[in-house]
């Protein structure tokens, strides 16, 4: 049984055996610095670590620094996000409280403000009657009187225009 290529071959195909040769070449030409040696790409140390020993310890010292403006955005979100947490609580407790609320704790919540407004209106309209007094103005006219009132309307499409005189 003989495989059929997938793939059509290009023109200059190459045989496998000479393709991997010339693979091995690129691969060696692409690692070989100037001077001819192999130049290695990695290396591994295989020696294994020791379970304990006398070694000190070694002070790594921390070097990072945060920038003033990211330490500011740092606590100003902390804050917001406290402050966010106590508004929460704070309407949980509010609605929990309005829920327990009856008729008659509304009305007793709301009983003074409502007489607090009847006395206000009370003292409004006693101030304004006090200011009224007792001056009345009477008219008295002597002779004949007439009264002319005329109405001129005018009307073009949807405008309209109405005068009265008297």
């Amino acid at each position: 049984m003989t495989e059929q290529p997938t793939t059509p071959a290009p023109p200059h195909s190459l045989s496998p055996a000479e393709a991997a040769e010339e693979a091995r070449r690129l691969i060696a030409d692409a690692y070989r610095p100037a001077d001819g040696v192999p130049a290695a790409t990695s290396w591994r140390d295989h020696t294994p670590f020791p379970t304990h020993g006398t070694t000190p310890p070694v002070p790594q010292p921390d070097s990072r620094l945060v920038p003033p403006v990211a330490a500011g955005i740092a606590v100003c979100s902390i804050a917001v996000g406290a402050g966010a947490v106590g508004v929460g609580c704070g309407a949980w407790l509010l609605l929990q409280g309005l829920s327990a609320i009856t008729l008659a704790g509304v009305l007793a919540v709301f009983a003074p403000f409502a007489g607090i407004a009847i006395v206000a209106a009370a003292v409004g309209t006693a101030v304004s009657k006090a200011r009224a007094g007792t001056s009345t103005t009477t008219h008295v006219y002597e002779g004949h009187v007439t009264q002319h009132t005329r109405v001129e309307t005018r009307q073009r499409g949807m405008f309209s225009r109405t005068t009265i005189t008297r």
